[in-house]
């Protein structure tokens, strides 16, 4: 009895393993690497590259878009953080879903953005995770699509294709806005100003007092 449970125990794992859609690396130019499904495909238009792949319960994407070459670069983060907010109005509105999960991310040196969009084109929940890094010269995006019914499985492959992504070090903040200085948070500058301005009330009301105060031994 226990040499048949071993032996179907083998037999599952075996059929799990052919089952399962490996991942290997694949280099998106010199700077970006990220593992796709074996039998991908790649498609260049304009000089955009698009790599696709079916995974075992999603659908893997990768966007390379060059910026226009006269695209002006970005002074602050704050520019960087209103060029990948409209980026995600962009697809919102192509796609006439709902953004969730909107979040900061980091990804090696740079900044990232990730959001789920989910639609629902008549045949049930679709979800679509994103991960959009803009630099000065190339714009990725990397997504992965599945229906929300099988979300619980597909989080571990999702997770398997994010953590694959990796960015070579020579890419810096720099790379996607100029200027590092942060400056005041709206914060601090209300705390300043508002400080400031109480203690010119104090100053005025300390030489008020002191004229009347004069007038009076006078």
């Amino acid at each position: 009895m226990k040499k048949i449970i071993v032996i179907l125990s083998l037999l599952l794992s075996a059929t799990a393993g052919f089952a399962q859609v490996a991942l290997s690396p694949v280099k998106i130019d010199s700077l970006v690497t990220i593992s796709l499904p074996k039998e991908f495909t790649k498609k260049d238009t304009l000089g955009q590259s698009v790599y696709s792949g079916k995974g075992q319960y999603g659908y893997m994407v990768v966007i390379r878009a060059p910026n226009a070459e006269n695209n002006a670069p970005l002074k602050k983060e704050r520019d960087l953080n209103k060029v990948l907010q409209d980026y995600i109005k962009g697809i919102k509105g192509q796609s006439d879903g709902n953004t969730l999960n909107v979040r900061d991310t980091t990804v090696g040196h740079l900044k990232a953005k990730t959001f789920e969009l989910e639609t629902d084109q008549g045949a049930g929940k679709q979800v679509r995770n994103f991960i959009i890094i803009y630099t000065q010269d190339i714009t990725y995006t990397f997504e992965y699509y599945y229906e929300s019914l099988r979300k619980d499985l597909a989080q571990g492959e999702y997770k398997t294709y994010a953590s694959s992504l990796k960015i070579s070090p020579e890419l810096k903040r720099t790379d996607q806005y100029l200027s590092m200085a942060k400056g005041l948070s709206p914060a601090a500058k209300i705390g300043i100003y508002g400080g400031g301005a109480l203690l010119l009330v104090l100053v005025i009301v300390f030489f008020v007092r002191k004229k009347k105060q004069q007038q009076l031994e006078a």
